[in-house]
């Protein structure tokens, strides 16, 4: 295996004093505090002691706080599944108000799954947003498609989602066959009526309408926000009673440092073209994050010297453009000012590595 490391190439220059950017000192503590001392476990079995600590790492491990789920609650998870650029990570983020997967034009922009969690008055939704199943080339897209196909057994309801504007082909009815198999809840959602007329939505419909028995169907605009809110409250109805999953006010499951090593992919799927995109991959080497500043370096991974050639640029321009549009949207979501390095460096052939495609968060996990 070659692996050449090259010389780091900031992703921009950092343009502001970073002086009045340090964490206020910690507030002495005053030692003259009265601290009254108890034992909270006193009168208590060594078995009840145990019992309560079971119970409060069981409910730690889901997510769930005592007394935090109203009666009545309804929860689930939703696998939206779907063809490549079907629409699958702009709709979760017209359902989440924000972004939080990212987009592109580019097959496989989606890599990971994603966890993210919408809240109304009685229930809690909690949408995982899959890689596009397709036809593998390699070992990452078998991973993928393992990925994505793993959720149909494990949710309430499979959101299957079929562009409007693309005749329904081979790729639809093979993941339509998987979806029938699931035993959720099953929903035909429509995508991307804004491209098409009604004569033409009608006649996807009755097309998607022959390849599963759904339960239930929707035809939705994600850019124009056209059903977005009745496509959550169509997912709601479908949903059992259950608890609340995870804490009031969080988003996603996804942590921070993979959040941005997605961003920066985005960027690099947005500003490339042909076989780069595909080749690329990117870690988030360090995360540090203070009240007002995020300092990220992340490194983009290709297979060849001329792929690192393109995403570099003539003097680093185009790496220096990845980073900052990668920083302007990491600002948006973390909410204070984000310095951020990038690397490019050749991996030859980590495509078809199983220890490369884990190292870089893109394999299955059982």
């Amino acid at each position: 295996m070659d692996h050449t490391t090259n010389t780091p190439h900031d992703a921009e220059v950092l343009d502001r004093d970073v002086d009045d950017l340090a964490l206020d000192e910690d507030r002495e503590f005053d030692e003259d505090d009265a601290i009254e001392e108890f034992d909270p476990f006193e009168g208590l079995s060594d078995e009840e002691i145990d019992a309560m600590a079971d119970a409060e790492d069981a409910a730690s491990n889901l997510g769930l706080v005592a007394g935090d789920t109203p009666e009545g609650f309804r929860s689930g998870f939703v696998a939206l599944v779907g063809r490549p650029n079907a629409g699958k990570s702009t709709l979760l983020n017209a359902c989440m108000g924000s972004k939080v997967a990212i987009t592109s034009p580019v097959a496989q922009t989606t890599r990971r799954r994603m966890r993210a969690i919408v809240e109304r008055d009685g229930y809690q939704l909690v949408f995982v947003d899959t890689p596009g199943i397709h036809k593998p080339k390699d070992g990452l897209g078998s991973e993928l498609n393992r990925s994505a196909l793993a959720e149909l057994s494990d949710v309430d309801v499979v959101a299957f989602l079929i562009d409007a504007s693309v005749p329904i082909g081979r790729g639809d009815e093979w993941i339509a066959e998987r979806v029938r198999a699931s035993h959720a809840t099953k929903i035909l959602v429509l995508t991307k009526a804004d491209k098409v007329d009604q004569t033409a939505m009608m006649v996807q419909l009755d097309r998607a309408r022959e390849l599963v028995d759904f339960d239930d169907m929707i035809v939705v605009s994600s850019t124009e926000h056209f059903n977005v809110e009745p496509f959550i409250e169509l997912v709601s109805e479908h949903l059992p009673a259950g608890p609340r999953w995870f804490p009031k006010g969080m988003d996603t499951d996804t942590d921070d440092a993979t959040l941005v090593a997605e961003f920066v992919r985005e960027k690099v799927l947005l500003r490339t073209r042909e076989e780069v995109p595909h080749s690329v991959g990117v870690v988030c080497d360090a995360f540090e994050r203070t009240r007002k500043l995020v300092r990220a370096h992340a490194t983009v991974y290709v297979e060849r010297e001329g792929q690192k050639g393109i995403l570099v640029g003539r003097r680093g321009e185009m790496i220096k453009h990845i980073g900052t549009d990668a920083r302007r949207d990491l600002e948006r979501l973390f909410g204070r000012k984000v310095f951020l390095a990038l690397d490019v460096r050749v991996q030859r052939g980590w495509r078809d590595d199983e220890r490369e495609i884990r190292r870089m968060g893109y394999a299955f996990e059982e």
